[in-house]
């Protein structure tokens, strides 16, 4: 049988607004019917701190430092807590929420796009698994985060490898679209990651810091040899591909196209109404 064929883009680095702006502006043209779903993989100039949607900036994120550690910085459009993307592959998913056999529930629609993730951890080598709660405070925890740092907690179906996470994703749902998105660790900064967040004290601040080596993993501290960028993108390409049954087509985007995303782009997520507005 034939397999459906979805668009593929590569946009390699850009910068946190045109990232954003791209994404939001695929799960238009996809629920306007213009394009199929889509798989885009990206990465971040400069490396950024993303935070979600309903993170409050004054309670949370250490402005100051942000600046002096000439990171870039944007509000994502989707849920979840701050992201240090540096060192890492990032994905988005575009989808309809009525595509065959996508189920009507976010934590399952999670499990069938993430399928891809998994495979592609395991092309690389690694025995990664789905992580499942097993028992009810467990699941307690996940709807009450202890801190605003993404990586510290592994979520309903995420992926671990020797029990810690190694790639965290957010999801969106607007116009009858799934937008899922999510980071691919090849290394991570600890100290700098931890230097972006506001905590009540320096003993809360250690504890966090003490803990993220304890649940959260790069793919090259666990790797029987370094994995590039590139190395990564066949990887969870083909990954995305026998996981969803698709055939991915590469495509660049058109002259009209790149306007919209700017236009975006200049409207949102490089404004500073959007990023500072909690």
């Amino acid at each position: 049988m034939e397999k459906t064929k979805w668009y593929f883009i590569n946009s390699g680095p850009c910068s946190p607004s045109y990232n954003m702006a791209l994404d939001e502006a695929l799960l238009d043209w996809h629920s306007e019917g213009l394009i199929p779903p889509v798989i885009r993989f990206y990465e971040w100039n400069p490396a950024t701190l993303s935070i979600g949607y309903f993170q409050s900036v004054e309670k949370e994120i250490d402005l100051e430092a942000v600046e002096r550690l000439g990171l870039g910085f944007v509000r994502r459009p989707t849920g979840g807590r701050g992201v240090l993307h540096e060192h890492e592959l990032t994905y988005s998913v575009i989808v309809s929420e009525k595509y065959p056999d996508m189920p009507a529930t976010v934590t399952e629609a999670y499990r069938v796009i993430s399928e891809g993730l998994l495979l592609g951890f395991q092309n690389l080598g690694l025995d990664a698994y789905f992580s499942v709660p097993d028992t009810e405070e467990k699941k307690i925890d996940l709807k009450k985060p202890k801190s605003a740092v993404c990586f510290d907690t592994p979520s309903w179906y995420e992926l671990v490898v020797e029990g810690k996470k190694v790639a965290g994703s957010a999801q969106t749902r607007q116009k009858g679209v799934i937008l899922q998105h999510g980071a691919i660790l090849l290394d991570l900064d600890e100290d700098k990651l931890i230097q972006t967040f506001k905590f009540a004290s320096n003993e809360v601040r250690d504890r966090v810091k003490a803990s993220l080596s304890k649940k959260a993993v790069a793919i090259n501290k666990i790797s029987q040899s370094p994995v590039s960028i590139d190395e990564c993108k066949i990887a969870f390409k083909h990954g995305f591909e026998d996981a969803l049954h698709i055939d991915l087509v590469e495509i660049t985007l058109s002259e009209a196209q790149e306007q919209y995303v700017k236009e975006l782009e200049e409207k949102r997520y490089a404004n500073d109404v959007w990023n500072f507005k909690k």
